[in-house]
């Protein structure tokens, strides 16, 4: 199969320049002007962005939770990601307490072989690790899982301690691996939430407010300490406040190779939109909660400056009719997480772009390129040069829609964004080389998604 896009406004995260782009199998081959050139499909892109497929690394498709599973699996989730314009993700298998890392990872390739529509990656979430595992992270390394989650939150589900963490960070320090660390303090937050419990506050607000900025401010400085402390790098998931923002801002400018993501959440929705009647809140619990309505500038500022290098979306979603209602007379027992997969280039180009807090190509660097840079995927993902995936995204900037439940892909009841208008869509969506999403239908198919072995931590590129 052969493409030509013709006419199209090229965006990479250094480029913006007007080509016409060729595409033969699954690879970009030529870039030029006025390319004179027999293609299988003509694609006119004229008025048009292309740009390089989203890269979305910070996914829980079919994963369990609080006596429940996340309602999208490997199928509908790369589904409704390709709708927006994502066309590589990077999913998390969870060791089980007790067992080795190869167990999780053999668990989580059966969930997405003969599901995937686009390509995909795994990190490995640590919740075990004594001495004689350490080779199991070198083996991961080695077949392409370069990256490790830990956590210093949920107590006594996947929470590890402090030596777990330095000991992991001084085993990716010698492999080139990255730790991607949930940032909380687990132990204080619980004890809060134990005295809320006890005061008989058990509505959804509630989970909001027993995780204060400060819990998550203190732990993403130590998490950097512990970083520094094994010589190794560190990336914060999800971060969502001002508190832990300052953290990662004084340890760049100290020059530690410290890095942290922010999702559109917690760029989009604050505490003020937790005021919905009866058990409707529990829309919106997730971990960490939503914050004031004061941080939003903060994080803006923060990828702004580069103190946050990506936007991911941390979908992890629950349906709120049986799902989210587990919880509905103790809102510790709401399975945390929502659905986003679909919205996030959509969203950071109206919010983002057209309100001109940032470039045409920090959307496209925050989106793609950092992501892929980041965690082992460029220049094969996340840039449009020859040689590169052909996964490419017709963007049509006045398109406009209303986020919806109604229109979603995503495989829930209800849109975290239900009602926003936006302007700027995915018109065209190419993965590998084929056409995938085109004015609004999906032509992929299950199972074409490839696992990607990634390369190691490339080092201080930002």
């Amino acid at each position: 199969m052969s493409i030509l896009i013709k006419n199209g406004r090229v965006i990479t995260a250094e480029q913006d320049y007007y080509a016409d782009i060729y595409i033969s199998k699954d690879k970009i081959t030529t870039i030029g002007n006025e390319l004179k050139i027999d293609a299988d499909k003509v694609i006119d892109a004229k008025n048009k962005y292309v740009i390089p497929g989203g890269v979305d690394v910070h996914t829980h498709l079919d994963m369990p939770f609080g006596g429940t599973t996340s309602s999208d699996d490997f199928e509908s989730g790369t589904r409704a990601a390709a709708f927006g314009g994502t066309t590589c993700l990077i999913d998390f298998a969870i060791q089980a307490k007790g067992t080795r890392m190869r167990d999780a990872l053999d668990i989580w390739w059966k969930k997405a072989q003969g599901k995937a529509t686009i390509d995909y990656g795994l990190h490995m979430i640590i919740t075990d690790l004594p001495d004689a595992h350490l080779e199991d992270m070198s083996d991961m390394v080695r077949e392409g899982v370069t990256s490790f989650k830990l956590f210093m939150a949920y107590p006594g589900v996947l929470m590890v301690d402090d030596a777990t963490i330095f000991k992991a960070m001084k085993h990716t320090a010698k492999t080139g691996a990255l730790v991607c660390m949930h940032a909380e303090n687990g132990n204080v937050i619980d004890a809060i939430v134990q005295q809320a419990l006890a005061e008989g506050k058990k509505a959804p607000i509630y989970h909001a407010l027993t995780r204060p900025t400060t819990a998550e401010g203190e732990a993403v400085n130590r998490a950097i300490a512990l970083s520094e402390m094994a010589g190794a790098p560190v990336y914060i998931v999800h971060l969502s406040s001002n508190d832990a923002l300052e953290k990662v801002a004084e340890a760049r400018d100290k020059g530690l190779p410290a890095y942290a993501e922010t999702c559109p959440q917690y760029l989009f929705l604050s505490l003020d939109d937790m005021n919905k009647p009866g058990f409707e809140d529990a829309k919106v619990v997730f971990t960490p909660p939503l914050r004031e309505k004061w941080h939003q500038d903060k994080l803006w500022a923060g990828l702004q400056k580069n103190t946050l290098q990506v936007v991911s979306t941390d979908h992890c979603p629950f349906c709120f009719k049986e799902q989210k209602e587990l919880g509905k007379d103790d809102f510790t027992k709401i399975p945390n997480g929502g659905p986003g997969i679909e919205h996030r280039l959509q969203l950071l180009f109206d919010g983002g772009v057209n309100e001109k807090r940032i470039s045409l190509n920090r959307w496209v660097e925050l989106s793609s390129a950092a992501p892929a840079k980041m965690f082992g995927l460029y220049p094969k993902k996340g840039t449009i040069a020859v040689g590169s995936d052909a996964d490419v995204v017709i963007w049509d900037p006045k398109f406009e829609h209303t986020l919806s439940v109604h229109s979603h892909h995503m495989h829930v009841d209800y849109s975290m964004f239900e009602g926003r208008k936006i302007k700027g869509n995915a018109e065209t969506v190419i993965s590998r080389g084929e056409v995938i999403v085109e004015k609004s239908k999906f032509s992929g198919t299950s199972g074409r998604g490839n696992f990607i072995k990634r390369n190691t931590y490339a080092g201080a590129w930002g």
